[in-house]
């Protein structure tokens, strides 16, 4: 079982900068060769997106990133919700990613194919387990109110955390939405998941997840735990404020 290694902030801002100075020190001890990493949506990471793009231009090896996402909604690119074009808009438009180094999910295929086919790329692109996962190098996740990560929710994680298939179709429960997102092997396939939250909103439920306390297991992020890689928490002071760290 991987114990997660928890780092506490003051605040959201500071836990974006740290997690940019984060993946400045992953690329440098990762000296050559492409550098695999999955984003996520939220809040905080709107902070790192254009913290980075503001900040951080030229400390960040922009030529070697591959970007994936562990989630996204089945909307166009252009659509306010999609992830892809919120990092576009913040954050790739003013840095010199490589471009055909940016897959985002073809949201104009059926979910069903869109899953397939993003599935294979990572498949193809990335270094494998044993078992056929694909490997990322660095796993940004974060986590709702209901303990749900990507588009992993109570709802499905019987389903989604065992899914044999790289990447699957996930439904939100109160919308209907549809949304691919990356199943729970594929996660715990990561050589580093790092889990970003703050807020009062998320004070219960981390506490109850890094605490394991009862019940905790009903909640899809007390199972993202890296099968051989590292875990993370990066945390502020308010989300974390009943850990007891």
């Amino acid at each position: 079982m991987t114990t997660p290694d928890l780092h506490v902030f003051v605040d959201g801002p500071a836990v974006a900068r740290a997690f940019a100075d984060h993946l400045v020190k992953m690329l440098n001890e990762k000296k050559t060769g492409p550098f695999f990493w999955a984003l996520s949506g939220g809040s905080t990471p709107k902070l790192l997106f254009k913290l980075l793009a503001e900040e951080y231009r030229n400390k960040v090896d922009w030529e070697r990133i591959h970007f994936f996402w562990g989630d996204e909604r089945c909307v166009p690119h252009d659509d306010p919700e999609s992830n892809y074009g919120e990092v576009m808009r913040l954050l790739f438009d003013h840095v010199p990613v490589v471009h055909s180094q940016v897959h985002a999910v073809n949201t104009s295929l059926d979910p069903e194919a869109a899953a397939a086919a993003y599935g294979d790329l990572m498949t193809q692109l990335m270094p494998t387990t044993p078992e056929g996962w694909p490997i990322l190098d660095l796993n940004m996740l974060g986590m709702g109110g209901d303990g749900h990560t990507a588009s992993i929710f109570p709802s499905n994680m019987e389903e989604l955390l065992t899914d044999p298939r790289v990447c699957a179709v996930a439904v939100h429960p109160d919308s209907g939405q549809k949304r691919v997102t990356m199943t729970g092997p594929v996660l715990n396939a990561s050589d580093e998941v790092v889990f970003l939250i703050t807020g009062n909103s998320k004070t219960q439920r981390v506490a109850q997840i890094i605490n394991e306390e009862h019940g905790a297991t009903k909640f899809p992020v007390a199972h993202i735990k890296p099968t051989s890689g590292k875990l993370r928490w990066f945390l502020d002071e308010a989300a974390a404020s009943e850990v007891g760290y």
